[in-house]
């Protein structure tokens, strides 16, 4: 994630070096992209392990709360340098500062990894699986793997739906200004922050089930009716309050998704196959939502239909969350590894 920050921040411009410029913008955002997503399943995993009984919801749900964190500080940066600077700048030379920012957290990174101790879970692992044991056991455990991803469908186009999504869908679709659009996604990052621990803390309380199951059905009965009403006659008070409403959605539901996908594939590859649930839960559902909200609204003509896309994921996460807590139980992880 360094590499890729410092490279993007750095690279020359289109003037100097031509076509690599872009390349290697390109580049560097791969690398970026890459490290957080593989970096995402290993922090996951590591908070289960080492939370105290009780709480695993409520620390786990500290890697999501911490992402929120930086939504608010790239919006706040946006929101500064739309504010301070005329589109030209920005273009120019601009743009560029919100990475030089992002550099300032990498020897913090360093310092922080090299102190980090591993968990008691995995030291008292009398064998750990090579690649091809690793891969062996993925296979075995596919449909594991298929239902967690829709579990987490519904966080990944709820959270692309309220943080990449807002600034398109406000300038364009509902004719509000950028300023609007970016001062939302603040306020969205604060109450993600919020909601996604009392999220973990409700399901270490009331199990995950519930909680999961709860919040999938809210947003699948109201996610197009509130769009609806937003478009009918949109203000910057109507966006605001369905996007917090998004907020709660999201916070609640990923403070609890998060625990119940460490806990119900196998504890051996707990991260790999926590990281192949969710990176093809983002990949072919999240990152598309942007994509799929605007071909609804050019193919239906209805300014409201992404609130259909919103009702897919959110009947996913409820197919899935039955399936797998099917009879009060979870159902069993296959060991293809011997402990």
């Amino acid at each position: 994630m360094a590499t890729g920050t410092i490279s993007v921040a750095c690279v020359p411009g289109y003037a100097a070096i031509g076509i690599a410029a872009p390349l290697l913008i390109l580049s560097g955002r791969l690398v970026q992209g890459f490290s957080a997503g593989v970096e995402l399943g290993g922090v996951s995993v590591y908070l289960s392990e080492i939370a105290t009984p009780g709480r695993k919801g409520f620390y786990v749900a500290w890697q999501s709360a911490s992402q929120q964190v930086a939504i608010f500080a790239a919006a706040l940066i946006g929101f500064a340098l739309s504010e301070s600077m005329g589109a030209d700048t920005i273009t120019a030379w601009g743009w560029r500062i919100p990475f030089f920012i992002g550099c300032i957290i990498i020897p913090f990174i360093f310092v922080l990894r090299r102190t980090l101790e591993e968990t008691p879970a995995f030291l008292a692992m009398k064998k750990h699986p090579t690649a091809s044991e690793v891969f062996s056991s993925a296979a075995a455990n596919w449909k594991i793997i298929l239902l967690g991803m829709l579990m987490v469908a519904m966080t990944t186009v709820t959270f692309y739906f309220v943080t990449v999504y807002t600034p398109t869908f406000g300038k364009n679709v509902l004719k509000l200004t950028t300023r609007d659009s970016l001062i939302v996604t603040l306020f969205v990052a604060v109450t993600n922050f919020i909601w996604l621990p009392i999220g973990g803390a409700l399901s270490d309380r009331i199990g995950r089930k519930p909680v999961l199951l709860t919040i999938a059905a809210l947003s699948l009965f109201t996610a197009y009716p509130t769009l609806l009403w937003l478009v009918d006659a949109p203000t910057f008070g109507k966006m605001l309050l369905v996007e917090l409403m998004f907020s709660f959605y999201f916070g609640v539901y990923n403070g609890a998704m998060v625990a119940a996908l460490t806990e119900v594939v196998p504890p051996h590859v707990r991260t790999t196959c926590f990281l192949l649930a969710f990176s093809l839960a983002a990949a072919l559902f999240g990152t598309f939502t942007p994509l799929a909200a605007t071909w609804l609204i050019d193919k239906t003509g209805d300014k409201a239909s992404p609130g259909f896309w919103l009702m897919f994921a959110a009947a996913s996460g409820i197919v899935a969350t039955l399936a797998i807590y099917r009879g009060g139980e979870t159902i069993e992880a296959r060991e293809a590894v011997p402990a």
